[in-house]
C-alpha cells in the first residue's frame, strides 16, 4: 500500500495541470494515467487565449510556442447559401488587452508532455503511467484512496492500492470514480454525435478559420491543422452502425457532397477505421464532491464539442482547485467545506458555457439535423456584418470565457505579479 497527499486520477489536461500546480505548492501529488503514453488522436486540441496566458504565467509559454501548431483567428458560421460569414474575430481581442488573440491548435499529447516534463522538475510530483484506477477505497464513509491495476514492463498486471488525503477524479466523461460515488447528474439532450477524421491540407490553403458546412441532416466543422484538416462530421445520434454498414465509399461521397472543395482528396480515407466516433454528452453533477474525493473537468461536467471549450474549462477547474485547496492540503487535508468551494467557484462559468452550447445546438445543429440547412438567423449574420466590432463578443466568450482563472502565486514562474 502506497501513500500520497493528493491522488489525481487521469492524466488529461485537468489532471496534469492540477498535478503540476499542487507540486509547485509543495504538496505531494501522484497522478495515475491508465495509458502508457499520451498519444491519442482526436482529443481536445484547442488551446484558448486564457490557457495561453496561464502557460505564460507558469513559465511555459516559450516552450509551448515552440510546439508545432496552427492558429485560428476567425469563427465562421454558415449562411445557408453554401458560404459562410465571419461572426467572431479573435484579432479584436488585442484591443482589450488579451496577449494571445488566437486559438492555438496543438496535438493534445504535446501539451500533456509539456506539463508532465514541468511536473517532473518538482520534487513532490509523481506520474504513474499504465496505471488504471479501478475503484475508490472507503473507510467510515470517507474516500481514503483508490485501488489500481498497473502493467509492468514484462506485460504483467499488478493490483495495488494508494491512500491519499484527497482523491481528485479527472478521468473524463466516463469517470470510473464518479460512477462509483453515487453523485447525481443532470443530463441534457444532445441531438448529435461526432465522427472525427482527417484529410490532407495543401500548402497554399492558409486561411486560419473554423469553417462549418451544413447539409441536409448532417453538417461538418473543418479545423485547419499543421499539414492536414481535422474534420468533425455531425449527424443524429444512433447513426454509427448505419454509417459503418454503408461503408467507406458511401462516406467519401457524403463528405464530398457536404464539403465540395475536398472532393479531390476524400479518397485518402482508406476505411471506416479512420473515422472515430464520439458519443457526445452534455451533463453536470449536482455536487462535485463526496468526503475525501472531488470531481473536476469532464468528470464533473461533460461538454459538447461545440466551441472546442472543453479542454480549457477543465484546465480552469484545475487552477481553481489548486488555488483553493493547496493550503488545506499543506495543513493535512481538505474537508467537505473546502471541496464544496471548488464547485461554488466554477459552477456559474460552467453553467453559462453549457447554456451557450445548448443555444448553438438549438439554433444551428438541431435545425440542420432536422433537414433545415438555412443556418443561423439571418438577422444575427447581418448584425455582425454591419457592426464588425460585435465580432469581439463571440471571440471573447470562446477564447477567454466567463471567469478565467489566474495562476496562483505559488505556481508562477514569470515576472508578472499575480492579480488572482
Amino acid at each position: 500500500m502506497e501513500r500520497t497527499t493528493c491522488c489525481v486520477v487521469g492524466g488529461g489536461p485537468a489532471g496534469m495541470m492540477l498535478g503540476l500546480l499542487l507540486a509547485r505548492a509543495g504538496v505531494e501529488v501522484t497522478v495515475l494515467e491508465k495509458h502508457g503514453d499520451f498519444l491519442r488522436d482526436f482529443r481536445g486540441d484547442t488551446v484558448h487565449p486564457s490557457t495561453l496566458d496561464l502557460l505564460d504565467a507558469l513559465g511555459l509559454g516559450e516552450r509551448f510556442a515552440a510546439l508545432p501548431q496552427s492558429r485560428v483567428t476567425e469563427v465562421l458560421l454558415p449562411d445557408g447559401a453554401g458560404g459562410s460569414r465571419r461572426v467572431g474575430n479573435f484579432d479584436l481581442l488585442g484591443r482589450v488587452g488579451v496577449r494571445h488573440p488566437y486559438v492555438a491548435l496543438v496535438p493534445q499529447w504535446d501539451l500533456l508532455d509539456l506539463l508532465a516534463d514541468a511536473g517532473r522538475a518538482e520534487p513532490t510530483f509523481r506520474l504513474r503511467m499504465d496505471t488504471r484506477a479501478t475503484s475508490v477505497v472507503r473507510e467510515h464513509g470517507r474516500v481514503v484512496g483508490v485501488r489500481y491495476r498497473t502493467t509492468t514492463g514484462a506485460g504483467e498486471h499488478v493490483d495495488g492500492e494508494i491512500r491519499a488525503d484527497l482523491t481528485v477524479a479527472c478521468d473524463g466523461r466516463h469517470s470510473v470514480l464518479r460512477d462509483g460515488s453515487g453523485l447525481p447528474a443532470t443530463e441534457y439532450p444532445v441531438p448529435f454525435d461526432t465522427w472525427w477524421f482527417r484529410l490532407p491540407r495543401h500548402a497554399d490553403e492558409t486561411r486560419a478559420a473554423l469553417v462549418p458546412r451544413i447539409g441536409t441532416g448532417r453538417f461538418a466543422v473543418v479545423i485547419p491543422r499543421e499539414g492536414y484538416y481535422q474534420i468533425g462530421y455531425l449527424a443524429p445520434k444512433g447513426r454509427d452502425d448505419r454509417l459503418r454498414a454503408d461503408g467507406i465509399a458511401a462516406f467519401r461521397a457524403d463528405v464530398a457532397e457536404l464539403i465540395p472543395e475536398f472532393a479531390d482528396r476524400v479518397d485518402e480515407l482508406a476505411s471506416m477505421d479512420e473515422v472515430k466516433h464520439l458519443d457526445v454528452r452534455l451533463n453536470r453533477l449536482h455536487r462535485w464532491h463526496v468526503d475525501g474525493m472531488l470531481c473536476i473537468g469532464d468528470a464533473a461536467h461533460a461538454m459538447s464539442p461545440i466551441g472546442g471549450v472543453g479542454i480549457n474549462l477543465a484546465i480552469q477547474d484545475a487552477v481553481a482547485t489548486a488555488t483553493l485547496l493547496a493550503a488545506p492540503l499543506q495543513r493535512g487535508g481538505a474537508g467537505p467545506r473546502e471541496l464544496a468551494r471548488v464547485r461554488g467557484r466554477r459552477r456559474v462559468p460552467t453553467m453559462l458555457v453549457q447554456g451557450l452550447q445548448r443555444l448553438m445546438h438549438a439554433a444551428v445543429a438541431g435545425p440542420a439535423l432536422a433537414g433545415d440547412p438555412s443556418g443561423p438567423p439571418e438577422a444575427l449574420l447581418r448584425a455582425v456584418q454591419r457592426l464588425p466590432w460585435l465580432q469581439i463578443v463571440p471571440a471573447y466568450l470562446v477564447g477567454v470565457g466567463f471567469r478565467p482563472e489566474r495562476a496562483p502565486a505559488f505556481a508562477r514562474r514569470d515576472a508578472v505579479p499575480s492579480d488572482a
